[in-house]
């Protein structure tokens, strides 16, 4: 059987950070604008291969259930974006995809390893926790993501 490595943060459930970042089509995000809704956050870098090897699985999911309330977040941590403009569009990534070259958010998630992803729930907290990205993960992903859309 596979061990996932994954934190629930039950115990310690607490308000996601708010940032505003800008978005590969050029517009700003904020995290807070999507209050109500389900928010996987994903801490990605082109350079990072279980990165890469993720990306599909979670555009598969953001498709499957964005109609449920549910959006994505793909976070870059580069400070180049052209290597992060041509892998989006190599792997057709239609959710967002954001921007965090001087990698203040992610040091406000304390993220310390690629990829990072973080679910978020209807009220804005933060519920789960997962660090790196091995196959089978997204199963995990996918009974987080369906749990707390039904909340």
């Amino acid at each position: 059987m596979l061990s996932l490595h994954f934190t629930p943060l039950w115990a310690a459930t607490q308000l996601a950070p708010d940032f505003t970042l800008k978005s590969l089509n050029g517009e700003n995000l904020r995290l807070s604008e999507l209050r109500g809704e389900v928010v996987m956050i994903n801490f990605w870098a082109s350079w990072c291969g279980p990165c890469r090897q993720e990306m599909p699985l979670l555009e598969e999911l953001y498709q499957r259930y964005q109609p449920l309330g549910f959006t994505l977040l793909g976070i870059n941590v580069e400070q180049d974006d052209s290597k992060v403009r041509k892998l989006a569009r190599e792997l057709g990534v239609s959710f967002p995809i954001l921007f965090d070259s001087d990698n203040r958010v992610s040091k406000s998630y304390a993220v310390s390893a690629m990829p990072t992803t973080l679910l978020i729930d209807r009220d804005g907290n933060q519920r789960f926790l997962h660090q790196g990205f091995r196959p089978g993960y997204e199963q995990a992903y996918q009974e987080q993501i369906r749990q707390l859309v039904k909340e």
